[in-house]
């Protein structure tokens, strides 16, 4: 076994004292015979997708396997999650892995041979179910760090706790579900976690790096619902009632004013979108009411604050100059994904021991969000972005949407890099 100098961080006063090693050459054999299944595996799960809180044969799946490694396993957690134990044969601290196991409502759009035909009513509207934003290829990557480190156990310090994780994506409208209902019944607790490693995969990095940040990495995510209320009419006589569609429009065009002109930008990034409208049932009729659903993304606590004020206050006044009116409902869905400092500082050579140094990236905060933030809100976490581009590809098709693709080669860098934060953290002296 090689090991790398040791690796000392002094940050905020606290010193961590820490000795990693290169892969085990025994540990990096079983990461890359374990590739293959990784690889059926996520190629199963793309084609069987689930939406939140009904991963009912995601959840079977993954049970079946965790059980075939002789792990404490506890199913039906937060409805249809699956969490894992692995003993070491040393005592030490508790470690959690997560991966998130839902799928989107979007209907796939590509020549994939595993590609999802899957239907299904979202909402009252039919759709088509996908996995467009990796979570069947974090799922696999999990199972597969199970299965290698259930077979070196004598390497491990302590415990680790897989946790896969349903309704990533939000809960169905009235459910609970996600990481908060995991830590509500439990989950990093019996035993007490210590930390918790995420990584998400990225269609727009390449195979082979690895990007993080520490501190804020991605945002705090709020759904709204505005209700406009006017007055139904005839379409040939607007001038009698009270247009609920032309009020949200102009409400949709004030709140991107919040953003252009009354948010101090240049501290942090800030998102109003509006992903949603209903209103009306007939080209000649002007309807009574309307609705707006959509989602606010800030990374920080006080332009947070501000923005929601205002859209709320904006809302209201925009329907009274226009004759109708206007409430705002919220719902926060993420908190900030903080990355532990301390954390990221003393694990980053883990990730550069396996992916090689100039191949880890410090990456700038996403306004994208994740409900991983709700763990790292009890404990310390760290939480990174795994390549999933074909080197050399000059179109990545975005997340979330019908022509989302990952490479499958980008996988067998996530086993390694959680395998290896894993029995580092453990390992630490």
């Amino acid at each position: 076994m090689k090991f790398r100098p040791i690796f000392i961080c002094f940050l905020f006063g606290m010193a961590t004292h820490i000795t990693l090693a290169q892969m085990d050459a025994s540990v990096l054999k079983d990461v890359e015979a374990i590739e293959g299944d990784v690889i059926d595996w996520r190629h199963h799960f793309h084609e069987n997708p689930e939406l939140s809180n009904r991963e009912f044969k995601t959840a079977e799946t993954i049970a079946a396997h965790l059980k075939s490694l002789g792990l404490d396993v506890q199913t039906g957690v937060a409805k249809t999650g699956v969490v894992a134990l692995l003993k070491g044969n040393q005592p030490g601290k508790v470690v959690a892995l997560r991966a998130d196991i839902d799928a989107l409502p979007v209907t796939e759009r590509n020549d994939l041979p595993f590609k999802s035909e899957v239907t299904t009513t979202f909402l009252g509207q039919e759709t088509g179910v996908m996995h467009a934003c990796g979570h069947d290829t974090h799922t696999a990557i999990l199972m597969g760090v199970a299965s290698v480190l259930s077979k070196h156990k004598d390497k491990i310090k302590g415990t680790v706790k897989f946790i896969f994780q349903p309704a990533e994506e939000g809960p169905p409208p009235g459910e609970e579900g996600g990481a908060k209902l995991m830590i509500k019944e439990g989950v990093l607790t019996k035993p007490d976690v210590d930390a918790i490693f995420g990584l998400h995969i990225n269609s727009g990095t390449p195979v082979g790096t690895i990007k993080y940040k520490p501190g804020g990495t991605m945002a705090a995510v709020e759904r709204f619902v505005v209700n406009v209320q006017g007055k139904q009419t005839h379409g040939s006589a607007p001038w009698a009632g009270v247009d609920p569609i032309y009020i949200s429009a102009k409400i949709i065009d004030g709140f991107q004013s919040i953003i252009s002109r009354e948010s101090p930008l240049v501290e942090e990034a800030a998102v109003i979108t509006v992903g949603k409208i209903t209103s009306g049932v007939r080209f000649n009729i002007i309807p009574e009411s309307a609705e707006m659903i959509g989602t606010v993304r800030t990374l920080n606590p006080q332009m947070r604050d501000m923005i929601i004020k205002r859209m709320t206050e904006m809302a209201r006044d925009i329907a009274k100059a226009y004759g109708g009116t206007a409430t705002v409902e919220w719902q926060n869905n993420t908190v900030v994904t903080y990355n532990d400092p301390e954390l990221t500082t003393q694990m980053l050579p883990s990730l550069e021991s396996v992916a090689g140094k100039n191949n880890v990236v410090l990456t700038k905060a996403s306004t994208g969000g994740e409900d991983f933030s709700y763990f790292q809100e009890e404990v310390p976490g760290f939480y990174f972005f795994l390549g999933g581009m074909t080197p050399g590809n000059t179109e990545a098709f975005p997340h979330h949407t019908p022509d989302f693709k990952i490479d499958d080669n980008g996988m067998l860098l996530g086993v390694k890099a959680m395998t290896q934060l894993t029995l580092d953290y453990l390992n630490a002296q």
